[in-house]
């Protein structure tokens, strides 16, 4: 809490305009006092959002690209309105915070030439950039963590290890709150300075009790198994949680320590009883901290 920002903690209290005004502030103080530019964000790059941020600035700032690469087929529309259900729903400690900021105004010199190059050409309906100035029609902020497939990559095993495990553990918390995140793929989570693990890509982001989860329909040819089509109708809405295995990212012994943990998210059963739960008003008690660091009860 002391190294949170002035901002974030009215925003914590549900005071939104005195955050984010607060939030622009602390920007803006920050932009007097470095020689640094804006660049794009490390990680992979999104399909749909451009991400961009300063090095010693700990808040990234996401754009909605004009054209969504394959197989992404939202509008920007649809991205707008999975960002407001985030605003609006319980976030369980694992969903980043976005405040939306319109008509953002910065000196040209505060950019880099690849992140200029990049906003030209991904974001035109988002960015006005002139001799100098840019100015950024809409932007989301959003608190910087690392990409956990980037942190997994470059942690020691045990931190590795325990990121995987929470990475398990914030699916199945914003199950009990009522968010499925779509994409699954590591480079959706991050990691906090606390090692705790948050979602930060909303595009298919939709709540549970919208999903249909089923099981695989057998068969008995092998040539269905590997066609490029499946050999069964599919709704929009219907999640095959038996082919999670193959999207998520994780091989070797980190897989075998996410599976140790958390192979139930593999079945449908597991997300059918969260839908049941959450349809019979059952309240989830979700914890901010490790087990190890609450207290003890009678403490």
């Amino acid at each position: 809490m002391p190294r949170k920002r002035t901002g974030e903690l009215y925003i914590s209290l549900g005071y939104h305009k005195h955050g984010k005004t607060e939030l622009y502030r602390d920007l803006l103080d920050h932009l007097a006092h470095t020689q640094e530019r804006f660049e794009i964000a490390r990680g992979q790059r999104g399909m749909v959002m451009l991400v961009f941020t300063m090095p010693s600035y700990d808040i990234v700032l996401k754009l909605i690209k004009d054209h969504f690469n394959y197989p992404k087929d939202s509008t920007r529309k649809e991205v707008m309105a999975k960002y407001d259900l985030v605003y609006r729903q319980d976030r369980a400690g694992r969903l980043v915070d976005a405040q939306s900021f319109e008509y953002l105004e910065f000196s040209r010199d505060l950019f880099s030439e690849e992140l200029l190059e990049a906003l030209q050409r991904d974001c035109s309906q988002s960015v006005c950039i002139g001799e100098d100035t840019v100015v950024l029609a809409h932007a989301y902020f959003q608190r910087r963590v690392i990409p956990l497939d980037i942190f997994v990559r470059e942690a020691r095993e045990a931190a590795a290890c325990a990121a995987v495990v929470d990475y398990g553990e914030a699916i199945k918390d914003m199950a009990r709150s009522n968010i499925f995140p779509g994409d699954m793929l590591l480079k959706n989570f991050g990691v906090t300075r606390h090692g705790r693990v948050v979602f930060y890509d909303y595009d298919e982001l939709c709540l549970l009790q919208e999903c249909n989860f089923r099981r695989l329909p057998p068969t008995d040819r092998y040539e269905e198994e590997l066609a490029a089509e499946p050999w069964f109708h599919i709704n929009t809405n219907d999640i095959f949680p038996q082919e999670f295995p193959n999207f998520l990212g994780l091989s070797g012994p980190l897989r075998e320590v996410f599976e140790a943990h958390h192979s139930d998210l593999y079945t449908p059963d597991y997300w059918r009883h969260r839908q049941e739960a959450i349809r019979a008003g059952e309240r989830a008690h979700i914890f901010p901290y490790q087990a190890g660091q609450r207290l003890h009860q009678g403490v």
